[in-house]
């Protein structure tokens, strides 16, 4: 299969392009890098481009099977009138470029990225796909992304919404900077601590990547996160515990809102998501216990 990934040298992007190559697939990558990074794969195609605008990335797109569309500006920064417009049309406008250029050909597939952050601040409730999303920013964000995805099903792509939890992987992301915390004995709750972390190892990640290539049936949004979520004390009791550093160090919530901004609500309150779908369609995570994913990660 010809696979098309658009912000392919990011934290996942990389990691799938290996994966998909190693199952066989040609692989070709658009970012909006001037030439691909060190560890990106030899094997891969490479276009640069703002994706955000039209262009002759769109002529490449038309002649792969499957897009995976993972673009988007990072969410882990401090939130002002530029950066979420950033946030916002770096996900809404590349995806509506993608959407355009598909022709819809038999058995053409759009995996299109959106995230957890989709159902808002839901205190203990256990969510699932079919769930109401939030009224936040985020939310908001992540509706529209949906939106422009699944305009696609209309020129007859399958297309697949996969909402990601917090990617738990060795080589960067969240937890790099949880761990940088805790190496620095100064890690523990954020908070209160009681607010939901949905995660995923960024193997059950992948592997739920070729599940969904795989399966025929699954079609619009997919919980792509752990099937246990825990609140955020339990995340830092456990990564303590595998990196033998206390984690009695809170950060109170008024110094995060005065870092972060707005984005200090989405760390503050959090969501318990549940991957009902996957779980339906027989998925089985090879981490499925937050303690023995931060293991592996940590001491593999």
């Amino acid at each position: 299969m010809r696979i098309f990934i658009t912000g392919g040298l990011g934290f996942v992007g990389t990691q799938l392009s290996i994966r998909l190559l190693k199952r066989g697939h040609e692989v070709t990558v658009v970012d909006h890098s001037s030439e691909p990074r060190p560890y990106t794969p030899g094997q891969v195609k490479y276009f640069s481009a703002d994706t955000t605008i039209p262009g002759a990335w769109q002529e490449e797109l038309i002649k792969h099977d499957a897009v995976i569309n993972l673009a988007g500006a990072s969410i882990f920064q401090r939130w002002n009138d530029t950066t979420k417009q950033l946030i916002y049309n770096s996900r809404i406008l590349t995806t509506r470029n993608v959407v355009e250029a598909m022709t819809g050909e038999k058995g053409a597939l759009l995996c299109s990225t959106s995230a957890v952050g989709y159902y808002g601040f839901q205190y203990d409730e256990e969510l699932i796909e079919e769930d109401s999303p939030g009224d936040d920013f985020l939310a908001k964000v992540c509706v529209d992304w949906e939106k422009e995805a699944l305009k696609a099903a209309d020129k007859g792509v399958r297309v697949t919404i996969t909402r990601f939890g917090i990617v738990l992987g060795k080589t960067g992301g969240a937890l790099g900077q949880m761990i940088s915390a805790f190496k620095k004995f100064v890690g523990g709750p954020l908070g209160s601590g009681y607010q939901w972390f949905s995660w995923i190892h960024m193997e059950d990640l992948l592997s739920a990547f070729l599940f969904v290539f795989d399966n025929q049936d699954i079609h619009g949004p997919v919980n792509v996160c752990s099937p246990n979520p825990v609140r955020n004390r339990e995340l830092a009791t456990a990564l303590g515990k595998a990196l033998s550093r206390p984690s009695l160090f809170k950060a109170p919530a008024f110094l995060i809102r005065l870092v972060l901004g707005e984005f200090g609500s989405v760390v503050l309150e959090g969501q318990r998501v549940i991957p009902a779908k996957l779980l339906r369609q027989g998925f089985m995570f090879q981490y499925p216990e937050v303690t023995g994913a931060l293991k592996e990660v940590i001491g593999g």
